[in-house]
């Protein structure tokens, strides 16, 4: 019987070096696979928290631990829009999870005025990379002129990439006898606190 072949140290480098590579094509993987859901929520309630849970619930996050980005959209994502109707859609995780977002919220207390909220966003076709906005206001036309604003101004200032026509979703709520609060969330994508840490540092 022959003896078996040690490998040598070259071939113990490719195999100690697999399961990081192995790792980093799931990463990449998963983040070539990321939804980013971008929902709306209004409601009402005796306190602005309140009103603001409400809008929450209405958006289907309420139960999740909301953590704010700084509003870049990662490669090859995939933005997909909800109305109201549909965004009780699960945005993945489960209840005390943590959900990493962008948001728009906006607040009102006195009768008979509105609060809006709106979330724009741009993305390069071939690459699916983008950004994403934010503003609030007291009423729909400031929101959107705001966000065409800084579309325009961000995209302006990152001339390697020909971004798309812009995309926004915008929500309002009119202040009755109660609080009430208007919401835009892109959700990105839930994680469990058992999870190991993305980066570990030393």
């Amino acid at each position: 019987m022959s003896t078996p072949r040690r490998p040598s140290d070259s071939e113990r480098s490719a195999i100690d070096l697999r399961p990081s590579v192995e790792a980093a094509a799931e990463r990449e993987r998963t983040r070539a696979g990321l939804h980013i859901t971008v929902r709306r929520g209004i409601g009402q309630g005796p306190t602005p928290l309140a009103a603001f849970d409400a809008a929450l619930r209405v958006a289907g996050v309420a139960d999740r631990n909301l953590l704010p980005l700084s509003s870049v959209i990662p490669a090859s994502a995939h933005v997909d829009v909800l109305e109201i109707g549909a965004a009780t859609t699960d945005p993945g995780g489960t209840w005390g999870d943590r959900l990493y977002v962008v948001m728009a919220v906006e607040h009102v207390e006195v009768p008979s005025h509105q609060a809006w909220a709106g979330i724009g966003w741009v993305q390069d076709p071939d690459s699916g990379r983008g950004l994403f906005v934010e503003h609030h206001a007291g009423d729909a036309f400031t929101v959107q002129r705001d966000i065409d604003a800084s579309l325009t101004s961000l995209a302006e200032g990152r001339p390697g990439l020909k971004f798309g026509p812009h995309r926004s979703m915008v929500a309002g709520a009119t202040c009755t006898d109660r609080p009430a609060c208007a919401l835009v969330i892109a959700a990105y994508q839930a994680s469990a606190w058992q999870d190991e840490p993305l980066i570990e540092l030393d």
